[in-house]
């Protein structure tokens, strides 16, 4: 059994030693049932601290690749991370890259009326007309269920979106419109909140039971003049999606 590890990536944050780790495993560098090289052992590998170590590995575990436990180490269980996405969201360009790493597949685009909870979730007046473009998020090349449902909110005199939509399910619509109609992204507010899976044809799309527990984002863009021009809603299963953020002083 090959026990060593490959040479370390040139910054030994704990995201790229995380990275790093996950190819071996799926790689089969290190294979299902095998213990990791020690705390003490990559630290020196990495030339990095436990702490560093420590909340590398927490990743892994997250992900469902290994397992830890007191006076044994660090197992592989896994050579393949559970279908759940843990992305960290600090800046546009996070949300740019969360766009590209998992495609969007539009289930319907129809223009609606927002009037109460709707209105409410939105923080609109009554009856503003949104065009409303519905998609789930999936995986790319990936046969796993779906990750989240979403759906996002635009002024509707950018309908000629749509078609861009449809033709580019891996760049965020807020993109498209900053490239057709050079509106930019000054902005984001993100709002994050644990709820119940209400509506059953979201449920059923998302192929949970409704009733289930989840994770809704909601995330408002806004212009330069401080206007918003989309709203996003998103909904997650529990058991698929959990936002991890770097905060720094």
């Amino acid at each position: 059994m090959n026990t060593s590890l490959e040479p370390a990536p040139q910054k030994a944050n704990f995201s790229n030693i995380a990275r790093h780790l996950t190819e071996a495993i799926t790689s089969g560098h290190f294979a299902v049932g095998a213990l990791l090289p020690t705390e003490l052992e990559l630290c020196k590998h990495y030339g990095t601290s436990r702490h560093t170590v420590r909340a590398a590995l927490a990743e892994l575990q997250q992900m469902g690749l290994v397992s830890r436990r007191k006076n044994v180490g660090t197992r592989v269980e896994s050579a393949k991370p559970r279908a759940s996405f843990r992305p960290s969201l600090a800046s546009v360009d996070d949300l740019l890259q969360f766009g590209a790493e998992h495609v969007r597949v539009v289930q319907s685009i129809e223009t609606v009326k927002a009037t109460g909870d709707l209105a409410a979730e939105l923080g609109c007046d009554e009856g503003v007309p949104w065009l409303r473009i519905s998609s789930l998020r999936m995986e790319e090349n990936d046969a796993a269920a779906p990750i989240g449902w979403t759906d996002v909110y635009i002024d509707p005199g950018y309908a000629d979106i749509a078609e861009l939509v449809k033709a580019s399910p891996d760049t965020l619509i807020s993109s498209l419109i900053e490239e057709r109609h050079d509106r930019h992204i000054a902005e984001i507010h993100q709002d994050v909140r644990a709820v119940t899976m209400e509506d059953g044809a979201v449920a059923r799309s998302l192929q949970v039971k409704a009733g289930a527990s989840a994770l809704k984002i909601v995330r408002r863009y806004f212009d330069a003049q401080g206007e918003v021009f989309e709203i996003s809603v998103s909904v997650h299963p529990a058991d698929r999606f959990s936002v991890s953020m770097r905060l720094r002083r």
